[in-house]
């Protein structure tokens, strides 16, 4: 048994569950069940047990951004005038639909942003009118994503 911490204990039929479910969320619990040999309801049992220690925080629909015409995606770095500007910055950050992470960092940058934008016209467009215009913001540092190599969840 591998414990994570005081409110999480895995096993390697716990882990199994969750590399099946990580790779496809819509896998049917009882074949999960069938390929590790044990019952459904002993798969939605250890699952409520993993849901309640926090574990997993719920399954989401992934669509592909690229099929509904959001073809570039950026990172931007944002510097604030001052560490005070944040919580109202990332507060008018969330009303900007293009903006799909915010991130508190360290290093050059205040806040980290991730981006989807139709084409770069419509990023340059969000940069200007958007996020610029947040008071705080003293300037950005934009990123291109030319194209993404790896996309997975933390191994376990």
């Amino acid at each position: 048994m591998k414990i994570v911490n005081d409110n999480v204990k895995l096993d390697g039929i716990d882990k199994t569950i969750l590399n099946f479910l990580m790779k496809d969320a819509k896998k049917p619990i009882l074949e999960i069940a069938k390929n590790i040999g044990i019952t459904g309801a002993a798969v939605h049992q250890r699952l409520r047990k993993l849901e309640k220690s926090g574990l997993i925080e719920g399954s989401r629909m992934m669509l592909d951004a690229r099929l509904l015409g959001y073809k570039t995606m950026a990172f931007v770095g944002v510097y604030l005038d001052k560490a005070v500007s944040n919580p109202q910055a990332v507060k008018q950050l969330n009303e900007i639909p293009e903006v799909i992470e915010c991130h508190y960092t360290t290093g050059n940058w205040s806040i980290f942003l991730k981006i989807l934008c139709t084409d770069n016209e419509h990023l340059m467009h969000v940069l200007n009118k958007n996020i610029q215009a947040i008071e705080g913001v003293s300037r950005t540092e934009t990123f291109i994503s030319l194209n993404q190599q790896i996309d997975r969840q933390i191994k376990i």
